[in-house]
């Protein structure tokens, strides 16, 4: 249909964040005459935007919905991180309120939807807590550090150094050792044990999706529970036979339900 692409080539932005100059990928997928508010996919802790395959688009053809994805900082075919460079322990609040409000500035992205999958499930509940958002889709979302998730990203490790993991990253990233490094590094740094963005959920004054299987290995269903209970405009989805990538692992519920909720929560007339 003319005017209705879904999906446009990858692009790149030029902008200055985190004290220098950051070149970010991105590519525009779904209904381009949509005058819904745009979905921003924000990728988990090793993804990109290629890792997310066809989801982001699948997700928006199926709601007639505009969605925005892109690798940040350090991954993809973003600029990379380089190998001295360790990431602070407020490295999730810094992409959410210096990095994505640029991004969005430079594309002309006002009020969006954010659907964020772990650490990007984090990010976009921190943006909102700071920045106007239509609504936050957290898919997975960490909230607070748990043993659970410390032991799984010790096993990451030792599947990336004992294994073909960094060679498979690497048809996904330019550097998949920045990729890498950037997040396991920071999250199994003693320092980052007492992260949490409890505080800021209370800010949040947008609806919420909040979605987990229930065999996350990454983290309990705590983490989307105490989302609703800081967040009152929250809704749950507890997703059985389901790991930390619901998406992945039950596709069609997550599609319908989330895209149900982005639009039924949307003023068609919003942009």
């Amino acid at each position: 249909m003319v005017g209705r692409r879904y999906a446009e080539p990858i692009q790149f932005a030029e902008l200055d964040g985190l004290g220098r100059p950051l070149r970010l990928e991105y590519q525009w997928v779904g209904d381009a005459a949509s005058t819904r508010p745009v979905v921003v996919f924000l990728h988990e802790g090793l993804g990109s935007l290629a890792m997310w395959k066809n989801f982001p688009r699948q997700l928006c053809e199926a709601h007639g919905l505009r969605g925005l994805v892109y690798s940040r900082y350090g991954y993809g075919q973003s600029t990379p991180k380089p190998p001295d460079e360790r990431w602070p322990v407020d490295f999730m609040h810094v992409q959410a309120r210096e990095v994505l409000p640029a991004l969005l500035r430079q594309l002309g992205v006002a009020r969006p939807w954010l659907f964020g999958h772990s650490d990007g499930g984090s990010i976009a509940l921190l943006h909102a807590a700071s920045h106007p958002t239509a609504g936050v889709v957290a898919m997975a979302p960490h909230i607070v550090v748990e043993a659970l998730s410390i032991a799984s990203i010790e096993r990451a490790r030792h599947t990336y150094e004992t294994t073909d993991l960094p060679q498979r990253l690497g048809r996904y990233h330019a550097d998949a050792e920045s990729a890498f490094r950037g997040w396991n590094d920071i999250w199994l740094d003693p320092s980052f044990r007492g992260w949490s963005i409890e505080d800021e959920l209370a800010a949040v004054p947008c609806p919420v999706l909040a979605l987990q299987g229930v065999d996350d290995e990454y983290g309990t269903l705590e983490q989307i529970r105490g989302i609703a209970r800081r967040a009152p405009q929250t809704r749950l989805l507890e997703i059985a036979d389901c790991g930390h990538s619901p998406h992945r692992d039950q596709p069609d519920l997550v599609i319908h339900e989330a895209g149900r909720f982005i639009t039924e929560l949307s003023d068609p007339l919003e942009s």
